[in-house]
């Protein structure tokens, strides 16, 4: 309550001061720059990096200033966001009047909040204007009705940009290879083999870790069950399922609310219940922990996004197994979750529409200035310099003209993963498939390239419904994420015997804080917009 009330405050400060979101042509803007210098502010993620930089002040912010005033005239400033509360910081920002006059998000039902009560501006007038100036933009997500990816279809508005996301691999399964051989097992290629190493782990801890046997962990996982056990769970969805259903159901990147998902939870919770899974792995709501077990070699397999073992270069998780283990140890990626129609399904986010959103506040008084920053760094010359650096520091060039990426230090250093909180339209390296597999110092290309293969192999793309705002979907905000994780730890935790009634419990009462309202008015809108009815 008190956000919606700052916001109206401001909103009518606003309109005291004459300023209007409302589109009108930019006379100062003359030949693709403007005459007089124009100041904006820009959002950027603030990561707590140990060993990083200031966000808003480094050699990176240096050069997009450059360039923008160089190419535009246009003076950008840095403001930070906390990565790790933007959910919270964004809605609070647009309340007070202080987001950034470009930010983004994830959270789109706090664009679509404050959209309704006229705290971001409707882009659709100043897309249709200026597209010709949005080249590069246009060319990165993909096509010119990518702009209007998030257009409301009654009113025509549009309130945000989705980035774009050219690899859209999520998750891979890694087991260790050098545990496989050690014990004689091949390479599972089912959810059954699967299980069977996991047993083979825990039954020869000792042959397997000596001293340290009690701290074999078959398979681990974290709090976020949704995601790290993505591949399992969705594995009991039907391969037959439409997609009315992924769209009704399709809300939230975790599946929980898919047909059939709740049975791949009870073989977690069997795993779990048989010392097969890290029987600690609710105490700890960050990854240190559980990325040092692995780095320390007691971890046997898991889920994670498809590259987890080969980041950070030479702290990642295959290069500690390798100085602490033997040269041998190292996770490799296998595919073995098969559905009821014998494939290794994966639901995959679209390369637009499955990222940040980016959006401009009603305090924006430089529309066309913000627009033209959304449109530089969505240039081939912004994400090329933003992602590899300076040579010889952030990268080497191979025999081939390919890029090496190295771990940099210092002033040089990447205070996010290729650079993907500046180069915020963008979510992936951009620079080919084998400059790519060549972004992880020390880790053999073709595992690299396997681990991507399985996290895209017989990959599903959800059909875009155009229905505008699902004004349940904001309702909630991240009070259903908590409810969500709290269901699926409290699951797979529960003994076998009670699995069905916690699951009931907690399933029904995340549908009556918000998911039964998100679904039934998903269904409202397929019929409203496509003259579908679906019946639940």
């Amino acid at each position: 309550m008190k956000r919606i009330l700052s916001l109206v405050l401001v909103l009518a400060l606003i309109a005291t001061l004459g300023i209007t979101s409302a589109f009108a042509a930019d006379d100062g803007f003359v030949d693709g720059k403007f005459t007089e210098t124009r100041h904006i502010t820009v959002e950027i993620f603030n990561r707590n990096n140990d060993g990083g930089t200031d966000p808003t002040d480094n050699v990176w912010t240096t050069w997009i200033k450059e360039k923008m005033l160089e190419k535009y005239n246009v003076e950008v400033e840095f403001v930070s966001v906390g990565r790790w509360s933007e959910a919270d910081d964004i809605p609070n920002l647009l309340a007070t009047g202080e987001a950034p006059d470009v930010s983004y998000t994830y959270n789109i039902g706090a664009i679509n909040t404050y959209a309704a009560m006229d705290g971001v501006i409707d882009l659709k007038d100043l897309l249709d204007e200026y597209k010709d100036y949005l080249g590069d933009l246009i060319a990165l997500v993909l096509g010119e009705e990518n702009l209007y990816y998030d257009q409301d279809p009654t009113t025509g508005a549009v309130y945000c940009i989705e980035g774009s996301k050219p690899n859209v691999a999520r998750i891979t399964t890694f087991i260790r290879a050098d545990w496989l051989t050690k014990l004689n097992l091949a390479v599972p290629t089912t959810e059954e083999e699967f299980y069977n190493c996991l047993v083979a782990f825990r039954d020869n801890a000792e042959t397997l870790l000596g001293a340290d046997a009690d701290k074999m962990i078959p398979y681990t996982t974290s709090t976020d069950i949704g995601w790290r056990n993505d591949l399992l769970s969705i594995s009991y969805v039907a391969d037959d399922i439409s997609d009315e259903t992924l769209f009704v159901y399709g809300y939230d990147d975790r599946h929980t609310t898919y047909p059939g998902y709740k049975e791949g939870i009870r073989v977690l919770n069997k795993w779990y219940n048989e010392g097969l899974v890290w029987k600690d792995f609710a105490l700890y709501t960050d990854s240190t922990v559980e990325d040092d077990n692995m780095k320390a070699g007691y971890v046997g397999a898991f889920q994670h996004n498809w590259d987890y073992p080969y980041r950070n270069g030479d702290d990642c998780i295959n290069a500690n197994l390798a100085r602490n283990v033997g040269p041998d140890a190292k996770f490799i990626a296998v595919d073995c979750f098969q559905n009821d129609a014998g494939i290794t399904r994966k639901f995959l986010g679209s390369p637009v529409g499955s990222d940040r959103k980016i959006f401009l506040p009603a305090t924006n008084d430089e529309p066309l200035a913000s627009l033209l920053y959304v449109n530089f760094i969505s240039s081939e010359e912004a994400y090329t310099f933003l992602q590899t650096g300076l040579e010889g520091v952030n990268y080497t060039m191979t025999d081939d003209g390919a890029y090496e990426l190295l771990a940099a230090t210092g002033e040089w250093v990447k205070n996010s993963g290729n650079n993907i909180d500046y180069t915020m339209t963008l979510n992936g390296i951009l620079l080919g498939d084998a400059t790519e597999m060549l972004s992880y110092p020390g880790i053999p290309a073709d595992e690299v390239a396997l681990a991507k293969e399985y996290g895209m192999n017989n990959g599903r793309f959800a059909k875009h419904y155009s229905v505008g705002t699902i004004e349940a979907e904001n309702e909630v905000g991240s009070s259903l994420t908590t409810k969500r994780d709290e269901l699926l730890t409290k699951a797979v935790t529960a003994s076998v015997e009670d699995f069905d009634a916690v699951w009931d419990e907690h399933y029904a009462d995340y549908m009556a804080i918000g998911g039964e309202a998100i679904v039934d008015e998903r269904i409202e809108k397929l019929e409203a917009f496509y003259g579908i009815k679906y019946e639940k």
